[in-house]
């Protein structure tokens, strides 16, 4: 009985969050707005480049392979890609600092069209804030997803998805990875491409 509570309550929790998320309009027109200027970067040559750290590298992977692969349904590859290459991360991590770990890679690959999805549930990540900075040296576009409070992140992004601000932060990361979810549904209806 006890543990079927937990399950419950841990279900209840995640609907109150979402519910709150949907509820505030700005939210609804970031997302918007983040799916408009990935499209218009796909549209017009470019890539969009994602980064985040542990459960925030999952998604930023999935939003790439969803967009690269396929989301629900047959169509052209789009170009994006995840800073997830462990080889190249331990290189940097080892011979420069952790920190370091995004933003060169953003310095070697981005370029002005281009667009940085940059997920991290606090804000406060110093190798994502970095690569928001090289973003912009880059002249790049970036869409930060993080949760809601004073945080670098909101500061440095064109555009912010922030969730409500939760406990732990598996319950910002379900509302992010809904978000990803309907970003590519969106980006994929303003490109038309079905």
């Amino acid at each position: 009985i006890v543990m079927k509570e937990i399950i419950r309550d841990s279900l209840r929790e995640t609907r109150s969050i979402l519910e709150t998320f949907i509820n505030n309009e700005a939210n609804i027109e970031s997302i918007y707005n983040a799916a408009d200027i990935c499209a218009e970067a796909l549209q017009t040559g470019h890539k969009i480049i994602c980064c985040g750290n542990g459960g925030s590298l999952c998604d930023a992977t999935h939003f790439a392979e969803e967009l690269t692969g396929r989301f629900r349904n047959d169509r052209r590859p789009l170009p994006a890609l995840a800073i997830n290459d462990p080889a190249y991360m331990t290189c940097v991590g080892n011979d420069f600092s952790f920190d370091e770990i995004f933003s060169r890679y953003v310095e070697a690959m981005g370029k002005e069209g281009d667009v940085l999805l940059a997920i991290s549930t606090s804000g406060h990540s110093r190798n994502i804030i970095n690569a928001v900075d090289q973003a912009h040296i880059n002249r790049m576009k970036v869409i930060a997803l993080t949760s809601l409070g004073k945080n670098e992140l909101i500061e440095k992004a064109d555009v912010v998805i922030s969730t409500p601000s939760a406990a732990h932060s598996d319950r910002i990361q379900e509302i992010h990875i809904k978000v990803i979810h309907i970003l590519i549904q969106v980006i994929e209806e303003i490109l038309k491409v079905s």
